[in-house]
């Protein structure tokens, strides 16, 4: 399970980035007193804009970043007080970080497996299960550099799962991808949440998030504006999908 409380991440902006934002105010809250739970077998979506804080939430919650305020706890650990238990307890992907171009598939499952302390047989298990589910077995032993944006993908994930961690975080995990990819992870994240996990996805993309998720908050400016299934948030914004009711809760945020 992941608790958020409250939580608040303030930058400080130096004097290039607030002219490039067209503002004096030094200081930019990224996210805004933001709570929710995602509980275990299921999936939770984190819908908005893009900049409206939902990668900075999931850095948040993964330890890669420090909250100004508010209080995030993983699996019983605080991720302030107990970042290595919550390191531990997580597969986190995003597309900020990069694989090491120069290195094979098969070479990065296992350094993460060792860093993870996987044990040899159970690392060996894990690699056939998800280089299996993803087709890489064909393309294991190439560099990085040398992959398709799809196969790069699917190798990020395969690795980001070695230690095959309780709870999953995505940050956009279909961006970019060709149908086909696409449908293989979403699927896999459904079975994920099959098997127990704890599964938090953010994704700009409404009709992703209709047909995955099965709870959204939706975050405009830092803030969450609205929780809920699918059919709750239609029923409290009157829109006939996902996306109209979006829209309908972001003219409401901003006032138009």
């Amino acid at each position: 399970m992941i608790e958020i409380k409250n939580l608040t991440k303030v930058y400080r902006l130096n004097k290039k980035q607030m002219q490039e934002s067209h503002t004096k105010n030094p200081k930019k809250v990224a996210v805004n007193h933001l709570s929710f739970l995602a509980k275990e077998g299921e999936i939770y979506g984190l819908l908005g804009p893009n900049g409206a804080g939902k990668t900075t939430t999931l850095r948040c919650i993964a330890t890669i970043i420090k909250p100004t305020d508010g209080e995030i706890v993983v699996e019983g650990h605080e991720a302030r007080k107990d970042s290595e238990a919550v390191r531990r307890s997580i597969g986190f992907l995003t597309s900020d970080i990069k694989l090491d171009p120069q290195f094979s598939v098969d070479y990065l499952f296992d350094f993460f497996g060792r860093l993870h302390n996987v044990p040899k047989d159970r690392l060996k298990a894990r690699k056939e299960e998800l280089f299996s589910y993803f087709g890489i077995r064909d393309f294991a032993h190439k560099p990085i550099k040398e992959l398709s944006t799809g196969m790069k993908q699917k190798a990020a994930i395969a690795v980001s799962l070695v230690h095959d961690p309780k709870v999953i975080i995505f940050d956009e995990p279909t961006n970019g991808l060709d149908i086909i990819t696409a449908r293989s992870v979403t699927d896999y994240l459904r079975k994920l949440r099959d098997d127990g996990k704890v599964v938090i996805v953010s994704t700009h993309i409404m009709s992703e998030a209709q047909k995955l998720c099965d709870r959204i908050g939706v975050i405009i400016d830092g803030e969450k504006v609205a929780e809920g299934t699918v059919n709750e948030l239609l029923i409290k914004t009157g829109g006939q999908d996902l996306e109209e009711a979006f829209f309908e809760l972001y003219k409401a945020k901003k006032g138009a």
